[in-house]
């Protein structure tokens, strides 16, 4: 997704109008307009972008990271990326414990599938074997 959908997009999303975006930004308005209709974004300045992107509560690496365009065009990913990253979302909502705790556990589950896939004659990683929640899965096969 390009820079300028992604400008226009995310600022309607926040619910502004390019009058609101300038005068919370500092940026003008017409500079604004011009970014988001593309005839000047290559002149964008990074302290315009981050002013931007502060007033609409992003950081940089949400902005060019994947969740914009999940946010904007979710059909525009493929159902598996649609999937993972929904699932992403849903694992950093919850309380850093319980993240912890599921992460060593989709770890065994991948180190698993991979060991079916292609056997391995090595055994799981001490950290596994010394966690806790690794030995009440293991115990329960």
């Amino acid at each position: 997704m390009d820079l300028v959908l992604k400008l226009r997009e995310i600022r309607r999303l926040k619910g502004l109008s390019q009058k609101d975006a300038a005068r919370l930004s500092g940026v003008g308005e017409k500079t604004i307009s011009s970014f988001e209709t593309g005839e000047r974004v290559g002149a964008m300045k990074l302290c315009q972008l981050k002013r931007l992107l502060a007033v609409y509560e992003m950081t940089e690496a949400e902005f060019f990271g994947g969740g914009v365009e999940k946010q904007i065009a979710p059909w525009e990913l493929d159902p598996e990326q649609f999937a993972t990253a929904r699932l992403i979302d849903e694992l950093q909502s919850l309380p850093k414990h319980s993240q912890r705790s599921l992460l060593a556990k989709f770890q065994l589950m991948i180190e698993t599938v991979s060991e079916v896939h292609e056997p391995r004659q090595k055994r799981p990683p001490r950290y596994m074997r010394d966690d806790p929640d690794w030995q009440m899965m293991a115990s329960r096969n």
